[in-house]
């Protein structure tokens, strides 16, 4: 089976000297200092079976910690294999639109990822609504990040209830990709992928053996069209985040939704390469 990856960075030097990730590199025992080189990271998903990998653009108010054109760049290495997903600066709504429409008409991106936590603005917040139109026109999905932060900055704009289910009233054409789980509020993001046709979910940021029993059960049932694999590289590795897969029990056609075909619908890509 071809694995999709739904969330993935290449990080550069100035994106992990960020001071907010100082928390993220002690727990994963990295360093700032290092550069990984674009080689690695298709080589970890080599070592996983991940054949397509979504990259993402990291922009906050401190600027572009990894820009569109970089991610661009890294695609254009390994076109098979890389698909971009871009990210824009939410102080300039309009450039903002803007620079999602180039991202996606000229550069082939195939999503936006904005975090929330980041900028210290939860997803209702009025400066991100031009985006979610602009990303309805284009269909592309809106990707976000709910629950807990890792780096060292306030959780509270991820909690999914109120925030993001305001979004999802408002905007029901929009599909939404909700990553890293929502733990604590594990149950707040299930209950609006139950409730929204739109809402999807990634496991990005956690191994499949950590996975909480609700959310297995979930995968298992009625959310088997509702949650993709995602890492969070260079976090963690596509190997790392696989173990465990057996003993979820999730039958063949729910594996392969879950592995491939739920990101290959929503975000309108093929695991062929």
């Amino acid at each position: 089976m071809k694995i999709i990856d739904a969330w993935m960075q290449h990080p550069t030097p100035g994106f992990l000297g960020q001071p907010i990730f100082e928390s993220v590199l002690r727990w994963t025992k990295q360093s700032a200092a290092s550069e990984i080189p674009l080689a690695a990271m298709i080589e970890s998903m080599d070592q996983a079976g991940v054949a397509l990998g979504l990259v993402t653009a990291w922009y906050g108010p401190q600027g572009a910690l990894i820009s569109n054109d970089e991610v661009a760049g890294f695609v254009s290495e390994y076109p098979k294999r890389l698909v971009g997903i871009a990210s824009v600066d939410l102080s300039q709504p309009m450039n903002a639109v803007r620079e999602l429409r180039r991202a996606v008409k000229d550069l082939g991106f195939k999503g936006l990822r904005m975090l929330p936590w980041l900028w210290g603005l939860p997803p209702d917040d009025r400066r991100y609504y031009p985006l979610y139109a602009e990303c309805v026109e284009l269909e592309i999905p809106f990707c976000t990040q709910v629950g807990h932060t890792g780096p060292l900055m306030s959780s509270e704009p991820g909690r999914p209830i109120p925030y993001l289910e305001h979004v999802a009233l408002e905007f029901p054409e929009l599909k939404i990709v909700a990553g890293h789980l929502g733990a604590p509020w594990v149950g707040e993001v299930l209950s609006l992928a139950h409730k929204f046709p739109n809402f999807y979910i990634d496991t990005s940021a956690y191994k499949l053996s950590r996975l909480p029993k609700e959310f297995v059960e979930y995968m298992r049932l009625s959310g088997s069209k509702k949650v993709m694999f995602g890492t969070n590289y260079p976090m963690l590795t596509a190997s790392a985040c696989l173990e465990g897969l057996e003993e979820l029990k999730l039958g063949p056609e729910a594996e392969a939704r879950f592995l491939s075909e739920n990101a290959a619908r929503v975000f309108g890509v093929s695991a062929s390469g």
